[in-house]
């Protein structure tokens, strides 16, 4: 089981990436686009760079669901590989067998 305090701050990360996403991706397309002056794009990274840290999009690190485990992640389940052999076991994803020879 990782830490509950770094479960708690990938969750305060995810809860700020959504809430700047909008502004973000509006200040982004201003500063990418070269028809615009020169002033301009830059008045749009100055204010991109005055949001928080934590609010990109990049910051995310991808975590088991039910652990906060880091490693061995799969995406499509949102699981780490040990969760995932467990709840193979016990039968609880459907679909899913352990195999034994």
């Amino acid at each position: 089981m990782a830490k509950k305090s770094m479960v708690e701050r990938q969750v305060k990360r995810e809860k700020l990436v959504k809430q700047y996403a909008a502004r973000r991706a509006a200040l982004k397309e201003i500063a990418n686009n070269m028809e615009l002056p020169m002033e301009e794009r830059f008045k749009a990274r100055l204010k991109l760079a005055e949001l928080p840290r934590n609010s990109s999009a990049t910051r995310l690190h991808n975590r088991c669901q039910l652990t906060g485990r880091p490693h061995a992640y799969y995406r499509k389940l949102k699981l780490s590989r040990i969760m995932l052999r467990d709840l193979a076991s016990f039968g609880q994803i459907p679909g899913m067998v352990k195999s034994s020879w």
